[in-house]
């Protein structure tokens, strides 16, 4: 559904940007974790097929913590620029000093589940019990509780249901626009109850560096700048919308990767009438000026 028509976000511009940056370090499949066999290496996409550990991709995702993200902290400090970590509960536990750092910076922490496992074969309770292990243990580690959450790609038919009695106010698992919108639930208790759907992004997000491996980084970049000069074009005629660029510690955060995201960030600098927000700020604009329709 479209932007209704003089819409503009806070700053009284038309175009808003979400950086999202995803912390699941620590938190994937493993056994030590109780899983029944290792997460598949994420630059080989290979696992081997026996219960064991497998120490090399451990310590790739360890990469994410240790060094990738002080690149990305550093980056993003230097250009004052805010973001959204959509954390696995247990990545930030198990990183206390990434969880301090977030803090500091004020930005947003979504849930990105207790564990970055997938919710598909969860029952009802199994699921509350996910969601709701990871948004307190978020709160405890950073003082404040997250409003959002994004599921590992498949969620289920009770997700958004669970959420909403969960108290979240938006909801991530979407890629079907370029602006927000209103979903109804209902809840236990027979009520109908709105949230809001912030879509997501694939095609711009860094995974697309393991999943086609010819693209280079300044193929990323390229592709990043065209979409935002395009929505940002939409926009100055008249198309309220927003755009995600999603981003990996493990990932972006790599010495020849890194570049990518600074290049980007370097086009964004100068660009006018472009509101850099966390997603709780774009998902909280949009339900203040546009009222849930009647359920």
């Amino acid at each position: 559904m479209p932007a209704p028509e003089g819409f503009r976000w806070p700053d009284g511009s038309r175009f808003a940007l979400s950086l999202v940056v995803n912390v699941e370090e620590g938190a994937e499949q493993n056994i030590r974790d109780g899983d029944k066999g290792p997460e598949p290496v994420d630059e080989l996409s290979v696992a081997p097929q026996r219960p064991m550990r497998v120490h090399g991709n451990e310590s790739n995702y360890q990469y994410g913590l240790k060094a990738g993200a002080p690149r990305i902290l550093r980056l993003l400090d230097a250009y004052g620029v805010r973001a959204t970590w959509t954390a696995a509960a247990l990545a930030l536990e198990r990183a206390p000093d990434l969880a301090r750092a977030i803090t500091a910076r004020g930005d947003e922490v979504c849930c990105h589940g207790y564990r970055w496992a997938h919710q598909f074969w969860m029952n009802e309770a199994q699921e509350r019990d996910f969601i709701r292990r990871g948004w307190q243990s978020i709160a405890r580690i950073t003082g404040q509780r997250p409003v959002g959450w994004l599921s590992r790609y498949l969620h289920t038919e009770v997700t958004r249901r669970l959420l909403v009695e969960e108290g979240f106010r938006y909801h991530m698992d979407d890629y079907s626009d370029d602006f927000p919108f209103w979903d109804f639930v209902e809840t236990a208790d027979g009520q109908r109850r709105a949230m809001v759907i912030l879509p997501y992004a694939l095609d711009s997000n860094d995974m697309k560096f393991w999943l086609a491996p010819a693209l280079t980084p300044r193929d990323w970049t390229q592709y990043a700048i065209d979409t935002f000069e395009q929505l940002r074009a939409e926009a100055e005629a008249g198309q309220a919308c927003y755009m995600s660029l999603g981003l990996h510690l493990r990932i972006i955060g790599r010495p020849g990767r890194i570049g990518a995201l600074r290049a980007f960030l370097d086009h964004v600098r100068p660009s006018s009438g472009v509101w850099i927000a966390t997603r709780a700020e774009i998902a909280d604009a949009f339900a203040t000026a546009v009222p849930p329709p009647a359920a």
